[in-house]
């Protein structure tokens, strides 16, 4: 509803033999009473710089769309009492949060893979980072409030990465019907966004002759090593 506040959550999560990530009900979210400070998100892409022997600089070429990651910043757990719903202490908060984001499950051989839901933010990963801060105490010594920092990394099954390649990546093999005017070089900067592969895809077709290609004729054209 407008003006609720609304409460981070992060639940377990299951994948599908056809790769479709859903919310596990089986298993126990963790839900916070205060919401973090903020967090990050950050999106990164990395580049390959082939530099041939005698050229004086080199082009970045794309090769990969990194993983993208999340930080949730300062969030607080609070035993005691003067958050409204806090039936739970602290050191049970704590192993909540572990067992949802962190326990290692036998079954799968793997850390969870999670749903981290806030706001308009919806996030799929694993936990890449856990760090507690202990900040108030019992005269026992227990832990009566903690600040905690996570970290995770987006989780992207087999099936989904082939989805989102479309098929397209110069990664894999590509069979062409020559048009007319079409060039060797210019083929190659097409799929490989790089025209200086046309000897080597000459000699994989056994082309004698580059420069001139026929209608109608086909090449393979190899993935980048």
């Amino acid at each position: 509803m407008p003006g609720q506040k609304t409460l981070l959550k992060i639940s377990p999560c299951t994948v599908s033999t056809d790769g479709k990530i859903s919310v596990d009900s089986g298993r126990t979210a963790f839900q916070t009473l205060i919401n973090p400070s903020g967090y990050g998100h950050d999106f990164s892409i990395r580049y390959s710089k082939n530099q041939a022997l005698g050229q004086p600089g080199n082009e970045t070429k794309f090769s990969a769309s990194q993983p993208e990651k999340l930080s949730l910043k300062e969030l607080v757990l609070d035993g005691t009492g003067a958050i409204e719903g806090t039936k739970q202490s602290v050191n049970q908060q704590i192993d909540t949060l572990r067992n949802t984001v962190y326990t290692y499950v036998g079954s799968k051989h793997e850390a969870p893979i999670v749903q981290v839901v806030w706001g308009t933010l919806i996030f799929y990963g694993r936990v890449e980072g856990l760090k507690f801060d202990y900040t108030l105490f019992k005269p026992s010594g227990e832990p009566l409030r903690a600040k905690v920092t996570l970290h995770f990394v987006e989780y992207i099954s087999a099936a989904e990465i082939v989805k989102e390649a479309k098929l397209n990546s110069p990664d894999l093999t590509h069979m062409v019907v020559v048009k007319a005017g079409d060039t060797l070089p210019l083929l190659c900067y097409q799929i490989y966004r790089d025209c200086s592969y046309y000897m080597e895809v000459a000699r994989v077709n056994g082309l004698t002759c580059f420069r001139t290609l026929q209608p109608g004729q086909k090449l393979r054209f190899p993935p980048l090593s």
